[in-house]
């Protein structure tokens, strides 16, 4: 093959194939020279060696005449080998182009792509190694791909039901669909996968990361792998090891096709990102794309000695997103994401790195504004993990509008209040609320409040009630990962139990928890499996768990029960608008009516008073939720009284005054199965109630 190489020019960055040849751009703002290196797609032998002519706004680029679609590359970049001042160069290290939209193949650490000689374990030395047979290759792309087009449900925050969700950890076990659609994305976008969801009532699932991560080396050196996913590299480019389809189809047209599938059944896509750090970790680890193409650019070093990383993420790098030009990348990846892929959303893994300034966090940070002011990305759903292990980095409730977040406080204290413990009952008040003491700001909604009670970090629901202590053997770290304090219990037994009595109180506490769940205002978020009861035999950190243990385990004889449950609360949350409202409820008068928007009522049916609620014994309360008296909210006229019992023995409610003429139905019990109340005859205000111990009511407001 004859090559030739020009000028080219210094945008767009990567790879852009203009129908002739292939413009090459890679930033560096410290780097001396920056080659191009071709290779036979598949023998992997490098063929051409290009240096890039020319630097603009330190942009190296070129135009390589007589390539194309197809063509495998990567970079070697030149310049200083300086640890102590930041700069980790090494041209024998063929590095990928952060732009890259393939892989030739999923990411594997190599100890040939260090830097330094990793027999010194001193990473100031210098390895002359060439790494390029073991680095996956970009492949350039169709530059001219048109948009995704596909139909976009749009759905109001107020409607949406979030589905967290591995793309192979939830299909690897499914019956009925076929083997090879097991765990690719293929089988997330087939019609029995989406059945499922549709039954559930999702409107929105998010994805666990599927931008191209790392296996790191401490985990395949055990046998293990990288699971979850949480080492990025390549932002831009779909993890090639969910793509197991025929051949001819790209990895960017079957995630596309996946996504246009779920669409189509009016489920929204959002992913779930990773730009406070990458798979390159701390300085002992390999040198494969950001660190050896501009170390002190990409990453915030220590300013003393930029030797070493800033490590607010506890996984050895942080990403500097506030620098102009990895905003521009993150920004330019995102919107590729959105404009090609079609999805509909993100949400933001560790995001107060990527709000951190050098004076703290910054709600008005240069990221978060650019992001904010984004014309297309402003305009997709936004979800913000508040929290890293930097200095100020528990944020709840501080990102700016346009953000919602996921709230913790949600989860453990609905975790606690039914588990039984005292004093929980104030605060599980405002999270029933969409916890208007953290949100209820610059006129944000309800719906900023991602309400969950277990994520992919952490116990499964089943887990939550049956295990008191985590067990991450597994892991082989001796059980020392993982959070230690989960708010959990067993109900009398470690582990699985056939006694019937533990079975069912386990049954029903998972019940009154996603019931709680729904019925809370603010954006319910389920973990793919609860519906089904599935256990991680008690690990709460399975991140390196690609086995049964981290895979959804389909159990019909159980799990048809608790699904038609999930199916059934999330039919009447979407029923009764009363449970999604766009504003806060803060117990005032309604105009219309003079009557208050929501009312906390005490087991003997009057209010609730400051004694009640700092009563150790405050396990068992009723709330009457109608429309916000707020100007602007919805008017639908529903009325709904809640009554959780938390109790172990059962609690006598009285039912609070209804409007003329009008009578509590009851249209939810935890105490059964599914949900569906053995008898649903209508209730006379003031009428008394048996709650059974740890169970929840809902009654609606009805003619009689």
């Amino acid at each position: 093959m004859t090559v030739s190489i020009r000028s080219g020019r210094p945008y767009p960055l990567g790879a852009q194939f203009d129908g002739e040849g292939v413009n090459f751009a890679l930033f560096s703002a410290n780097a001396t020279r920056v080659d191009v290196c071709l290779f036979e797609p598949l023998t992997g032998f490098e063929h051409a060696r290009l240096t890039l002519p020319e630097c603009t706004d330190e942009v190296f680029h070129g135009y390589v005449s007589g390539v194309g679609i197809g063509t495998a590359y990567g970079f070697r970049v030149h310049g200083p080998y300086d640890p102590e001042h930041g700069h980790r160069f090494n041209p024998h290290k063929l590095v990928i182009d952060p732009y890259a939209k393939v892989l030739t193949g999923r990411l594997r650490t190599n100890d040939l792509m260090a830097g330094f000689q990793p027999v010194t374990l001193d990473d100031a030395s210098f390895d002359t190694r060439d790494s390029a047979r073991v680095v996956p290759k970009a492949l350039v792309t169709d530059s001219r791909v048109p948009p995704c087009v596909s139909f976009r449900p749009a759905r109001p925050w107020r409607d949406t039901v979030i589905y967290e969700a591995h793309v192979r950890g939830l299909t690897m076990q499914m019956p009925r669909l076929p083997r090879a659609k097991a765990g690719t994305y293929e089988g997330l976008g087939a019609p029995e996968t989406i059945e499922h969801l549709t039954k559930l009532g999702i409107t929105a699932i998010e994805l666990m990361p599927i931008q191209a991560f790392v296996d790191d080396g401490f985990l395949t050196r055990k046998g293990l792998s990288n699971y979850w996913g949480y080492s990025p590299l390549c932002y831009f480019a779909p993890e090639p090891r969910y793509d197991h389809g025929e051949r001819g189809v790209s990895v960017v047209d079957r995630v596309r096709n996946m996504v246009c599938a779920l669409h189509e059944a009016g489920i929204e896509v959002l992913l779930d990102v990773v730009y406070n750090h990458t798979g390159e970790v701390d300085q002992f680890g390999p040198t494969i794309c950001f660190r050896g193409i501009d170390n002190a650019s990409y990453y915030r070093l220590n300013p003393d000695r930029p030797r070493w990383y800033i490590n607010d993420t506890g996984t050895g790098n942080t990403l500097n997103a506030g620098h102009p030009r990895v905003t521009q990348m993150i920004l330019d990846s995102l919107r590729y994401w959105v404009e090609a892929i079609g999805v509909d959303g993100f949400r933001f893994d560790l995001a107060t790195s990527v709000g951190r300034e050098p004076h703290g966090f910054d709600a008005e940070g240069r990221f978060l504004t650019a992001l904010r002011q984004d014309p297309l990305l402003s305009t997709v759903k936004l979800i913000a993990e508040p929290w890293d292990i930097g200095p100020g980095g528990y944020q709840l409730g501080n990102f700016p509008p346009g953000f919602s977040e996921w709230n913790d406080r949600f989860r453990d204290t609905v975790r606690a209040f039914w588990r039984g413990d005292e004093l929980v009952a104030p605060e599980l008040a405002a999270r029933l609320l969409g916890s208007p003491d953290r949100f209820d700001r610059s006129n944000r909604r309800p719906s900023a409040s991602v309400n969950f009670i277990t994520a992919h970090d952490g116990f499964t629901l089943r887990d939550l009630v049956s295990y008191a202590a985590k067990h991450n053997e597994a892991n082989l770290e001796d059980n020392r990962d993982g959070h230690s304090d989960n708010h959990s219990t067993n109900y009398g037994t470690e582990g699985p139990s056939t006694d019937p009595t533990i079975v069912a109180t386990r049954k029903r506490q998972m019940r009154n928890m996603l019931a709680t769940l729904l019925f809370s205002q603010g954006t319910p978020m389920l973990l793919a499996g609860d519906e089904l009861a599935n256990s991680q035999l008690g690990n709460n950190n399975a991140y390196c768990q690609d086995n049964p243990v981290g895979w959804v385990t389909w159990n019909p004889a159980d799990d048809a029960e608790l699904a038609d449950f999930v199916a059934n609360v999330v039919r009447l949350r979407q029923t009764h608008p009363v449970f999604r409202q766009t504003r806060f409820l803060h117990g005032t008068p309604r105009p219309e009516d003079g009557l208050i928007d929501v009312e906390w009522i005490a087991v003997s049916g009057r209010p609730m008073s400051g004694s009640d609620w700092n009563s150790r014994e405050c396990k068992a309360f009723g709330v009457l939720l109608r429309d916000s008296a707020l100007p602007h909210a919805e008017e639908n006229g529903d009325a709904v009284y809640l009554m959780l019992n938390a109790h172990r023995a059962n609690r006598r409610f009285h039912l609070p005054p209804s409007r003329d003429g009008l009578s509590w139905k009851p249209i939810l019990s935890s105490d059964m199965p599914t949900g569906r109340p053995a008898a649903a005859t209508p209730r006379r205000a003031w009428q008394a109630v048996e709650v059974p111990g740890r169970t929840f009511l809902a009654f609606v407001e009805v003619r009689a």
